[in-house]
């Protein structure tokens, strides 16, 4: 397998702010001071991105509280018009003794900072990242000077929590964070969750109706421009020409890059030009996967090329063939719709997917590929159908780009800009804005756009 890396607080710099004319605004919105606190680091993850950016788009003031992705980063930075301070909490996965550590670690100095600010500069919102969703406690004293809440729900944290360890249903620990959860909405005025999935489990549990929202996890076109589906029959065949197939993502045991190894094994039997290249942070997972390819003689065939700002995938993405989600199957996977299906297709490449109740809401056989989910054999059948069939897919493709496309982020960030206008703003929201609720229409809006 080849290889191919707290101060005073006070205001930065005036530094303009991105250009916003194209976006969706509502004028009560602007000077209206946030602060946005995410256990992840910035600007890499690509939803805290996303809601930050959108924010300041629209004219709000975001403070951003973070962890520092590796140590010589910068403690306080300005980034696409969000003032950013990163404290000195080291992000490692581990055991739950390690989380529980981590992320207490990162309450106390968030709800101290948080704190320090309100008493001083009164925020009008103070927007929660989970995980986990107790982060929530750090806006207690904001919340009694008068900030409303959102609480940004990006995975249920018992589910997670049961597939990263193990756990049953009824475990100790399941228990515990279901009651967390069932808190922390209680603190939050409004709530947002990733798809409809997530969004009934919520409500199902822990989260009244009038306060859940979905806003989904879709890539920013002005990153991933929507581009039309690349025709690949005659390249397929050409001899001298790999067939790449690409995985990015977490390198996590249950995102299935085992799996993707264990199929590529498989493919290359018929393809032998088949290869895989890896793009995500090294794990401990990592290691385990790069054994198992020693042990099927792939070590030509398999590439790691490591982690890549969203800005560096587009590249990658438009040189593979097929891109791939080889999740196991697993309570947590079963309810998640990756956000990396949106980017494939944004850039015109086909992507094979599992057959999950969280991607299968927005998602038919006519606009996905999908394979089961768990089955390393089945997704070696998808990739070969993928590489024998070019034409029918480049039609999967197309059509899977017209649901893309109702969930495109500039449809997804007016969502979030009017829960954001309806939760601050007693009086309700402006014309314009476009209401949170998930859709209920998809493949029906999907089948009036063939007929255009």
């Amino acid at each position: 397998m080849s290889t191919a890396k707290a101060p005073e607080w006070s205001p930065l710099p005036d530094t303009p702010r991105l250009h916003a004319s194209s976006r969706p605004c509502d004028s009560r919105l602007r000077g209206k001071r946030v602060a946005m606190v995410t256990f992840s680091h910035f600007p890499g993850d690509p939803r805290p991105r996303r809601a930050a950016e959108a924010l300041a788009g629209a004219g709000m003031s975001v403070e951003l509280i973070c962890v520092p992705e590796h140590p010589n980063e910068a403690k306080r930075e300005w980034i696409h018009g969000i003032d950013v301070r990163r404290v000195s909490v080291a992000r490692r996965r581990g055991s739950a003794v390690t989380y529980a550590v981590q992320y207490s670690a990162f309450l106390s100095l968030s709800a101290e900072i948080l704190a320090a600010r309100a008493i001083t500069r009164a925020y009008d919102l103070v927007y929660i990242h989970n995980m986990p969703d107790f982060l929530v406690l750090s806006a207690l004293l904001p919340k009694m000077l008068g900030a409303k809440v959102i609480l940004d729900l990006h995975d249920p944290m018992p589910e997670l929590m049961r597939t990263i360890f193990g756990l049953e249903p009824q475990a100790f620990t399941v228990r515990l964070f279901k009651q967390l959860e069932r808190w922390s909405i209680a603190v939050a005025d409004s709530v947002v969750t990733v798809n409809r999935a997530c969004g009934e489990l919520f409500t199902s549990r822990s989260c009244p109706p009038c306060k859940m929202n979905v806003v989904m996890n879709s890539p920013d076109e002005r990153v991933f421009p929507r581009c039309a589906p690349r025709r690949q029959a005659e390249q397929n065949k050409a001899p001298d020409r790999p067939f790449r197939i690409m995985y990015h993502g977490s390198i996590v045991e249950r995102n299935g890059l085992d799996l993707a190894v264990e199929a590529l094994a498989q493919v290359r039997k018929r393809v032998p030009g088949a290869e895989l290249r890896i793009y995500g942070a090294r794990t401990s997972f990592l290691t385990r996967v790069e054994d198992l390819v020693r042990s099927k003689d792939l070590e030509e065939a398999v590439h790691y090329f490591g982690p890549k700002s969203l800005e560096e995938l587009v590249p990658a993405i438009q040189e593979c063939d097929v891109g791939l989600i080889p999740n196991r199957r697993n309570v947590f996977t079963e309810l998640n719709t990756p956000t990396r299906i949106f980017e494939y297709l944004a850039l015109g490449t086909p992507v094979i997917a599992p057959r999950a109740p969280g991607i299968c809401d927005y998602f038919d056989d006519s606009s996905m590929v999908f394979f089961e989910l768990g089955n390393a054999q089945d997704l070696a059948q998808k990739i070969e159908y993928v590489f024998d069939h070019p034409a029918e897919v480049l039609d999967v493709v197309k059509r899977g780009q017209l649901v893309q496309h109702l969930h495109d982020w500039s449809t997804e960030r007016r969502r979030l800009i009017g829960l954001v206008a309806r939760t601050i703003c007693k009086d309700g929201i402006s014309g314009e804005m476009v209401s949170s609720e998930p859709d209920t229409t998809d493949k029906e809006s999907v089948a009036n756009l063939k007929r255009v």
